[in-house]
């Protein structure tokens, strides 16, 4: 099956209507929950997972909590100091936070000799030559390629910034040799546009109206059949009575044609009803589409069917004509999906590739000369025709002989039973007909609808197994942050920069506009284009970069770049509503402002044992901007003082 976005046609995408998705939770992950009474083991599992998924707030709370609760091991050590410093610098510690990373030798105490162990004595001792000249970083940096994995790769993500001095910048070298390995590792290309996928609805079959007969048709068929039955004996009676013999085998022979003629008529009009049924099924739609609300179900229905029909062209066929003649079906497709599958709690992203697949199918049948083949396997064949009409013929035939010759007889009896054997065969026939329409109607709709089934249920087969491999969710972080690293490299050389020039670094990552976005419950947000803001400190002032960031092909395009004094900052803030939505908003001295919506308006939609507000929180912890608030307000605040204020208080906490 083809994945989504995927184009077998050359169309120009830009030009197609695509709806955004409205947002996906895989709620068969909860790696990030946690509740009050959870054990000390559970909550520092998560924290991990948080760390991770690169949200260092959260991670150290439920760290934090885990030691609390006397859960301490070599491995919560390790775990512990990354989340205290993760993504910070040396200096924005707060007086507790200094406090708590120069109390640790206290807090925990090693034991043995196992890889978390030594990962923790590298951090230790990495920590302790920040802002030291006389550090060998020789020595530390052996030290740290020497450790396996994966600590030697967390420390790189998650230390780099917050040292500085001289092992800085081979530190940042390795993590950005790091970042360059692990870009698109994975098979990233290939499978970071699962993770927007939501698991696929199971199926539902279509529900085959039943054979609609009242019960007053089948009196009236056993009443019919009782006068026909009564009439056809006395008229025979009398044929025998006055020795009529010829013409009493003719009677017979009548009776044979008529049954085989009318059981041949059945099949005749079944073929002409299904075909006549089947035209207008796959014909142009005599009435607009105007059933369901604006922008419901119905409605996104339509625009996906269209949507695909208009990607999923023939090779080599004209698109106004694959469209024009599959309006039909299209409108078909569309009632039939909207009738079993319409309820509140069901997306149309869950159906997506179900309506993918039909029209592929369609497509296939198209390009296969089959798609209108049912007018061929529902002609009439010459000898059905034939059958019925020679049949009646010999029953009309026999029976005016035999009628004939009745009359002569008993010329009363034979007229009073064959008007009662005309009226009552006439409405036995026509309901008897009916009946058996309405049943080949439903058999013929119910294998129909079961090959269909059928169909469906390979494909959705397929679909799971193409799904198999999503990625998860510490994946797309860890991709996300590599790409964070490759765009601060693209700032440093725009900048003839080196790591040492730069005071501290930070990001922003806010979603693109009219993209697709997905998480795991308990989790953030992630999208599949971002918007990144990227500032960097530096003794001349901030320098700042924009990008709008291709997730799924790992490639950015620079925006904006922007330079600009301490001073010039004149107020930083983040406006939240009561939707969700939050907008960072930096203003300029010289009256220019830089706004970017960090979060969109209705993302705090909460799965099952979610709290309020945890959604956006652990978002904007993953976005960065809780981060770069603190040192642009502080900025704002105090202008380029601000930096010799942070190395004091620094100085202090260190």
């Amino acid at each position: 099956m083809t994945e989504p976005g995927a184009t077998p046609t050359n169309v120009a995408e830009d030009s197609a209507h695509v709806l955004v998705q409205a947002g996906v939770v895989h709620g068969d992950v909860n790696q990030y929950m946690t509740y009050a009474d959870s054990p000390p083991e559970r909550k520092f599992q998560a924290g991990v997972h948080f760390l991770d998924g690169g949200m260092p707030g959260r991670a150290w709370q439920l760290i934090q909590d885990a030691v609390a609760g006397g859960y301490r091991t070599n491995k919560v050590c390790f775990h512990w100091l990354l989340a205290l410093v993760s993504g910070r610098t040396r200096y924005g510690l707060s007086k507790e936070e200094a406090a708590m990373l120069r109390n640790e030798r206290n807090l925990f105490r090693l034991t043995g000799d196992d890889e978390w162990a030594e990962g923790v004595r590298t951090i230790r001792r990495l920590l302790d030559s920040a802002g030291r000249k006389e550090a060998d970083t020789r020595v530390l940096l052996k030290e740290l390629d020497e450790l396996g994995e994966p600590q030697r790769a967390m420390i790189l993500r998650h230390l780099e910034q917050f040292l500085d001095g001289p092992i800085a910048e081979q530190m940042w070298h390795r993590a950005l040799s790091q970042a360059k390995r692990e870009q698109m590792a994975g098979d990233r290309a290939n499978r970071l546009w699962k993770f927007f996928e939501p698991a696929p609805l199971g199926l539902r079959e279509q529900v085959v109206q039943q054979p609609n007969t009242p019960l007053g048709v089948y009196v009236r068929i056993v009443m019919a059949t009782a006068v026909f039955l009564a009439a056809t004996v006395h008229l025979g009676y009398m044929l025998v009575q006055g020795g009529r013999v010829i013409a009493l085998l003719a009677y017979l022979s009548s009776i044979v044609g008529g049954y085989y003629g009318v059981r041949k008529g059945v099949e005749w009009r079944f073929r002409v009803l299904r075909r006549r049924a089947k035209d207008m099924e796959y014909g142009p739609p005599s009435a607009s589409r105007s059933d369901g609300q604006p922008e419901g179900f119905a409605k996104r229905v339509d625009h996906r069917v269209d949507h695909y029909f208009a990607v999923y062209v023939p090779s080599g066929v004209d698109r106004e004509l694959w469209l024009a003649s599959t309006a039909g079906i299209r409108r078909s497709l569309r009632d039939e999906l909207v009738e079993i599958y319409r309820e509140k709690r069901v997306g149309v992203e869950k159906i997506d590739w179900l309506i993918r697949h039909r029209v592929g199918v369609v497509r296939r049948r198209w390009q296969a000369g089959t798609l209108w083949s049912y007018r061929g396997e529902l002609a009439t064949p010459l000898s059905t025709k034939a059958g019925t009409v020679l049949g009646l013929a010999a029953s009309v035939a026999g029976g005016t002989w035999a009628v004939s010759e009745a009359l002569l007889v008993a010329p009363l009896g034979a007229f009073f039973s064959t008007v009662l054997g005309l009226a009552s065969g006439w409405l036995g026939v026509r309901a008897v007909l009916g009946v058996l329409l309405e049943r080949r109607r439903f058999a013929a709709d119910k294998r129909e609808s079961m090959q269909t089934l059928d169909g469906d249920r390979e494909a959705l087969g397929q679909w799971r197994a193409k799904l198999a491999d999503k990625p998860k969710d510490r994946e797309m972080a860890v991709w996300l942050d590599c790409e964070r690293k490759l765009v601060l490299d693209e700032v440093l050389k725009h900048y003839r920069l080196t790591m040492s020039n730069v005071i501290a670094h930070a990001f922003i990552e806010a979603p693109a506009p009219s993209t697709r976005r997905a998480r795991v419950t308990g989790g953030p947000w992630r999208y599949r284009k971002y918007r990144l803001l990227a500032f960097l400190l530096t003794a001349d002032g901030v320098r700042q970069l924009t990008v709008d960031l291709n997730f799924d092909e790992g490639a950015f395009r620079v925006r904006e770049r922007s330079n600009y004094r301490f001073d010039m900052i004149a107020a930083v803030r983040v406006r939240q509503g009561d939707d969700g939505e939050s907008i960072f908003e930096l203003a300029i001295v010289d009256g220019q402002k830089i706004s970017v919506q960090v979060m969109d308006p209705g993302t705090e939609v909460l799965q099952e044992g979610e709290t309020p507000g945890a959604v956006s929180e652990v978002t904007l912890d993953a976005s960065g901007l809780h981060y770069t608030l603190h040192v642009l307000e502080g900025i704002a605040a105090e202008g380029k003082e601000w930096l010799e204020h942070e190395n004091r208080r620094g100085g202090e906490r260190a």
